[in-house]
């Protein structure tokens, strides 16, 4: 459920036509629902009552600071991939006791940057990893919390580039060698061995992938305490998917996938952390674009808008689909023809949308890529100098510019011209 509906025939996030904010602030922009963000996260908290557990939002699908602080006002705490991700999580007032740490490439200086500004723990991912943030601890004089991020070599039946769960995948140690590298972190000074992390990929749609990793990480849990660590948390990851289309069967609800959790580790007595990005920010948002032209072409027509590749690139990248509807609602019954959906850069790339049903539309008039919360704004780029687009909330009947558009002054100013070019002319 999310919180973009049609009323008297205009499509509303909340209670703010959409089409307001598009004459304030331009197009395109992204619009995001403090009531769906709001929502979504209490569902997963909700689905793990009576549990010791974390719901640790992915800042990897959305890190804005309005965001950011929203969710955290509800408890949540973070999952973190990088230096600058920690540094606005804790901008954005989360403590470091809510912080995770992932991702495959940490520095010594992101290391650094978290355990003396505060952290959870770290999400190690390799024996390379684990030296280095020994080292570090050390040079600092504190003990790094850590859980080993173990591959289990599950297939998550998602799209190549979002598995992260099989063996040839880049994350994690196999799961196989798990017991000897626990053993090596024990000995090392520095850190301390607080759980297990596992994350198989992103946007599951069954179940059932899920259930096979959780068994295996059960397993290692009773093996590596036969061997005497003192595992108490087990970070399970995130990944459940959202539907993208209204038309499709809807992947499982965060009730069924929180009663999974339940079954397959808790009898197990450890803290659970579970990080979902998409399912919270996905469907919260929408990126709002202009028809430039209609353009009749070989065999094909084409709607030409102002919001390109380089501001939604999940369609390029990964051949997504987000459904496309205008901000007029279409009378019932209306006739649909197909176009090719694309935008202005110049790349054959810049293709939301191939032969898609739509209804008839004309320059000028405003339609909403719906579900384009997550992996939107963040991903997004000034490929072809086109400025960065705006990012608004919306909640209840107020809304707000949460990064405006530079200018292109500004963007320009960005660039240095070395001393020996100024006076080239």
């Amino acid at each position: 459920m999310d919180h973009f509906l049609y009323r008297d025939g205009a499509l509303f996030a909340e209670d703010v036509p959409l089409a307001d904010i598009a004459s304030a602030v331009g197009t395109p922009f992204y619009c995001y629902s403090a009531a769906t963000l709001i929502r979504h996260y209490r569902l997963f908290d909700d689905a793990l009552a009576g549990m010791d557990h974390l719901v640790c939002f992915a800042m990897k699908s959305n890190s804005n600071q309005a965001v950011l602080r929203l969710l955290a006002a509800e408890g949540a705490g973070m999952d973190v991939v990088s230096g600058g991700e920690y540094a606005r999580a804790r901008a954005a007032g989360v403590p470091g006791d809510r912080i995770v740490f992932s991702g495959v490439g940490k520095t010594g200086d992101e290391m650094r940057m978290a355990l003396e500004g505060g952290i959870r723990q770290f999400n190690v991912e390799s024996e390379p990893e684990l030296q280095m943030l020994s080292a570090v601890a050390v040079s600092l004089g504190v003990t790094a919390p850590i859980a080993i991020r173990v591959n289990p070599d599950v297939d998550a039946k998602t799209h190549a580039k979002i598995a992260t769960g099989k063996s040839e995948n880049k994350f994690g140690i196999p799961i196989a060698r798990a017991v000897a590298v626990y053993a090596e972190a024990a000995a090392l000074p520095g850190i301390d061995v607080v759980g297990i992390d596992v994350h198989i990929g992103s946007q599951l749609v069954e179940l059932e992938p899920f259930e096979r990793a959780y068994a295996k990480v059960a397993d290692l849990t009773r093996t590596l305490r036969a061997e005497g660590h003192d595992i108490r948390r087990l970070d399970l990851g995130g990944g459940l998917g959202i539907p993208y289309t209204r038309s499709n069967e809807a992947p499982p609800l965060p009730r069924d996938y929180g009663a999974l959790i339940k079954r397959c580790v808790g009898d197990l007595g450890c803290e659970v952390e579970i990080e979902p990005g998409r399912l919270i920010s996905g469907n919260a948002g929408v990126m709002v674009s202009k028809v430039i032209y209609l353009k009749s072409g070989e065999g094909r027509d084409f709607l030409i808008l102002d919001g390109a590749m380089n501001d939604l690139v999940r369609p390029s990248m990964y051949d997504a689909h987000h459904d496309i509807v205008p901000l007029r609602e279409p009378a019932a019954g209306v006739e649909q023809q197909p176009y090719d959906i694309v935008g202005p850069v110049c790349e054959s790339g810049d293709t939301f949308a191939k032969q898609r049903p739509m209804p008839p539309l004309a320059a000028g008039d405003l339609v909403a890529f719906r579900s384009a919360g997550a992996y939107g704004a963040v991903m997004a780029s000034e490929y072809n100098s086109r400025p960065l687009i705006p990012e608004v909330l919306v909640q209840g009947d107020r809304w707000a510019v949460i990064r405006p558009r530079p200018s292109l002054e500004e963007m320009i100013a960005r660039d240095i011209v070395p001393d020996w070019l100024q006076d080239a002319d």
